[in-house]
């Protein structure tokens, strides 16, 4: 192994002192260029942060388990001679696969053939827990592959009293140490000029398979020419949950562990007593703990208020309370600057220029980007709540908290994740759930999801609150706005907890669920990581939602223009006699023509076949065309309202809100009653609007069962819920 100095400094000068030691003994790599490193370890151990540090990319870091789903890959330029390939994998606590993600590692580590096998693995460990930490490394270790331990958060370690001799430590694991504060990068060059080199497998072996097992076990290396025990172990423990096996080696391992009677449960509690009992004895040698009890983080002291069962609660809904009222108070000065300079922009091309593409341009695309841009501010205020909740460490709490809670509804504390995430968008959130072990927790929290209120829904939620609800003060603080708005997303939960409770009692399962989870120390945000999380996701609505916008907006001004043969001309005509004979002023039948041809269009024709679906819940024609251009994605509904109210208006009509004040009814009452807004209101907090949604649902269920009964049963519910508020009250 490699040599070592003696050190016990802090995180800053040992790093350095470390990987110059390291670098004499291992070669430089031969004629390979890319090397492929792998990063693993505990949730919240750093992970994620060092993966930002070593490639520059703009990764989420989270506080809280289950952030890293999926394997995501970068380039490091480790030294001016070496770039590496670096795999930021799940996190995980030990290499038996208790969830689907976790499956992503032991799928990767087991098989020397697959495409992405790394060269060497960087287990990313706590300083202030390296007893729950270094089981994992163990585990890697006595696989074979070779391994650096990356000893994060030393800063933490010793502000608990945790001192660590590094030296002792390196000499007990027989793989290099390099300490560090991923965060703020401390370390990390050193630990890019060790990876550089060609490392060795770990010296020192920490487990031994009893002698009982070991014919089994030499048979399954033999058979899968394996390169040591320890592998063949996990295959014997995990041979039907490893994708890349055949069915033919799965049926030659059963036979085996038939034929040798191996109890794969009770193997991996004696290996775990075993591993921590070795792990005990090398803490022994080198970690000293001075702290006493008196000198109790701060962390807990704020838990005991956070987390109360009663004050914990309360805290939480006045957290979501205020976020509620930032996004209608906060956002509400950009939001109108928008809105007017889009108007402006419309107007002034409108009263300078004629014309069928002038009209394309104010009426199509201007209307559709105004519908997109808007929002901008709402999202941005959102998303930066609920980045510094992450980065403080707040949502892991949140977590536990509400397990209490969810467990009564057919859900664990997990589940909190993705209806928490949901809130942002469903897709994401719907993928988090693979951190659910429990097959049927799993499954509930999937189909429940959409009922959150995503980012998508804010569109629809504030144009109508900001028509029907006044803008009036409530004890001073609070806006009616903002409190109509949190009792929307509120109506959404209550909708998801209790379809999970219908869902608990008609799915039957023996699986038992259970839940463990660890508490990050709290921190201050990272607001470079929670600026990363805000652009990326203002970029995300407005690049990929507004092209979809902006085109949809485009096709309904063609079908809201243009109509068969001459049922427009037609219109027109009977419009103008009707005005004439009703001594109506120019204006007025300006109006009744736009009217009567945007009824008459292919647009029209279409709305009026879905009308008398939609006509009990307050709904009409126009009103219809947006539901079906929304199942593209929920906010299209705004830039179709946008679009249909467009086409014909006078140039004065400049916002949404103008728009949908001005519109009419047959007896030229306003259309947007407060029974018809809240109507609507209430069939977007329900419905499944949204086609990736079902995509994801259908990736992660692996069939079209559940996205269908998910799409009936919201679309339901949706249906009956707006029938019922609007014949209430209408």
């Amino acid at each position: 192994m490699a040599r070592v100095a003696q050190i016990t400094a802090p995180a800053g000068t040992a790093a350095s002192a470390v990987a110059l030691e390291t670098l004499g003994d291992f070669p430089p790599h031969g004629s390979r260029s890319l090397t492929r490193i792998a990063l693993i370890g505990n949730p919240n151990s750093g992970k994620s942060s060092l993966f930002n540090q070593l490639t520059g990319l703009n990764q989420k870091v989270g506080n809280f388990p289950g952030v890293t789903v999926d394997r995501k890959t970068g380039i490091s330029q480790l030294t001016p001679q070496h770039r590496a390939e670096i795999i930021d994998l799940p996190g995980t606590y030990s290499l038996y696969p208790k969830s689907l993600d976790e499956k992503v590692i032991t799928d990767l580590l087991y098989d020397r053939a697959a495409e992405q096998f790394p060269d060497f693995v960087v287990v990313t460990v706590d300083a202030s827990n390296l007893r729950r930490n270094l089981l994992l490394f163990t585990q890697l270790a006595d696989l074979g592959l070779p391994t650096v331990l990356a000893l994060n958060m030393t800063d933490v370690a010793e502000q608990h009293g945790v001192r660590i001799d590094l030296a002792a430590l390196q000499q007990e694991l027989g793989v290099p140490v390099i300490p560090m504060n991923a965060r703020k990068g401390i370390g990390v060059t050193a630990l890019k000029i060790v990876i550089a080199q060609q490392l060795s497998a770990a010296t020192v072996s920490f487990y031994e398979p009893e002698a009982a097992l070991v014919p089994m076990l030499r048979q399954i290396r033999h058979y899968f020419n394996l390169h040591n025990d320890y592998l063949a172990l996990h295959y014997a423990h995990q041979f039907r949950q490893i994708n890349f096996l055949t069915a033919d080696e799965r049926t030659y391992i059963g036979e085996l562990v038939a034929r040798y009677d191996f109890q794969a449960t009770p193997q991996q509690a004696q290996e775990t007593i075993a591993r921590y009992a070795r792990i005990n004895d090398i803490l022994l040698n080198a970690v000293t703990v001075t702290r006493t009890e008196k000198n109790e983080p701060h962390s807990n002291r704020l838990d005991k208020v956070l987390t109360h069962k009663v004050w914990g609660y309360l805290i939480f809904f006045g957290v979501l309370f205020l976020m509620f009222q930032a996004v209608f108070a906060w956002a509400s000065y950009p939001m109108e600057l928008i809105d007017q300079g889009v108007a402006w922009i419309n107007s002034l091309i409108q009263t300078n220029f004629d014309g069928p593409l002038i009209s394309l341009l104010t009426e199509g695309i201007l209307a559709g980007l105004g519908g997109v841009l808007i929002f901008i501010p709402q999202i941005a205020l959102l998303f930066a709540f609920i980045a510094v909740l992450e980065e403080t460490g707040y949502m892991a709490r949140v977590t536990f908290m509400m397990d209490r809670i969810m467990r009564k509804f057919g859900l664990n504390g997990k589940s909190v994740v993705p209806l928490i995430s949901g809130v942002a968008c469903a897709v994401p959130a719907i993928m988090s759930a693979r951190t659910i072990e429990n097959w049927k927790d799993r499954i509930i929290t999937i189909f429940v999801t959409p009922l959150m209120s995503c980012s998508a829904r804010i569109p629809v939620y504030t144009v109508l609150i900001g028509l029907v609800v006044p803008d009036e003060p409530v004890l001073v603080i609070f806006n009616l706005r903002g409190i109509a708005l949190m009792g929307l997303y509120l109506l959404g939960f209550f909708a998801a907890i209790f379809s999970a409770l219908a869902l608990k009692l008609l799915l039957r399962t023996r699986e038992r669920s259970y839940f463990i989870m660890e508490f990050p120390v709290y921190r201050w945000p990272r607001w470079k990581n929670v600026g990363i999380t805000i652009v990326e996701k203002v970029k995300t609505f407005v690049f990929q939602a507004g092209k979809v916008i902006v085109a949809i907006s485009v096709i309904l001004w063609v079908l809201a223009s243009y109509g068969p043969g001459q049922a427009l001309e037609k219109a027109e005509t009977a419009a103008r006699a009707s005005a004439a004979q009703q001594q109506l002023s120019k204006a007025e039948t300006e109006t009744r023509v736009a009217s009567e041809k945007l009824e008459n269009s292919y647009a029209g024709l279409f709305g009026r076949t879905l009308e008398p679906a939609i006509r009990p819940l307050g709904f009409d024609w126009k009103i219809g065309i947006a539901l079906i251009t929304s199942f593209a994605a929920r906010e299209v509904f705004v830039g179709t309202i946008s679009t249909i109210y467009s086409v014909g208006q006078d140039a004065d009509m400049r916002t949404v809100q103008q728009k949908l004040a001005a519109e009419k009814d047959e007896f030229g009452r306003p259309f947007f009653t407060p029974a018809r807004a809240f109507s609507l209101l209430v069939f977007y907090v329900f419905a499944m609007q949204c086609m990736s949604t079902l995509a994801v649902v259908y990736r992660e269920t692996k069939g079209w069962k559940w996205p269908i009964l998910q799409l009936v049963y919201m679309t339901g519910l949706a249906y009956v819920s707006s029938l019922i508020v609007y014949q209430v009250f209408k």
